[in-house]
């Protein structure tokens, strides 16, 4: 009980949360966490009950479509944060510095330029922003010409037609 203890779900909307915590998930919510809302699950003679400091991270990425349909009992019981592409932030800024790369910061304009495409666009919004973890990890040796074709050949574009795959101009763009 002096620890705080994170329990991580990566793509939580994929699951069928009913059927993974049955009837635990009442017992998520905030207000019935602790000792004293110990319930006895059906299938078990032993009470069970979560901790006040267990927390319960989900994470789901937006741009996938199946979220339309996010269930509100899920909704209800999560508080959300979303987190946007950081290449404006003063670490991804000091990892382009020192890739001292014209091409690589080229590049980057680019995709920021594109994110800005992709925000506007009606269909797509924030969720769908091309990230920088695509970019990162590298270092002067291989941050290559060769290496950044490919994450826009291989990544980036297969991406781009399946956002506008009614819209080839928007791609060719």
């Amino acid at each position: 009980s002096d620890n705080d203890y994170f329990f991580i779900i990566d793509e939580i909307n994929r699951g069928n949360l009913s059927k993974v915590f049955g009837e635990l998930f009442m017992l998520i919510e905030s207000d019935k966490r602790g000792e004293r809302n110990k319930i006895q699950p059906l299938y078990t003679e032993k009470m069970f009950y979560i901790p006040t400091n267990v927390y319960i991270i989900g994470m789901m990425n937006t741009a996938d479509r199946s979220l339309a349909m996010l269930d509100y009992a899920l909704r209800r019981r999560f508080g959300f944060f979303a987190l946007f592409p950081a290449f404006s932030s003063e670490r991804f800024k000091a990892y382009q510095e020192d890739l001292d790369n014209r091409t690589f910061d080229r590049l980057i304009a680019c995709v920021e330029d594109l994110n800005r495409h992709i925000k506007d666009d009606e269909s797509l919004g924030d969720g769908f922003c091309i990230g920088h973890s695509y970019f990162c990890a590298r270092t002067k040796e291989t941050c290559t010409d060769e290496w950044m074709q490919s994450v826009v050949d291989y990544d980036i574009l297969p991406m781009l037609q399946e956002y506008w795959f009614d819209d080839d101009s928007k791609v060719q763009r």
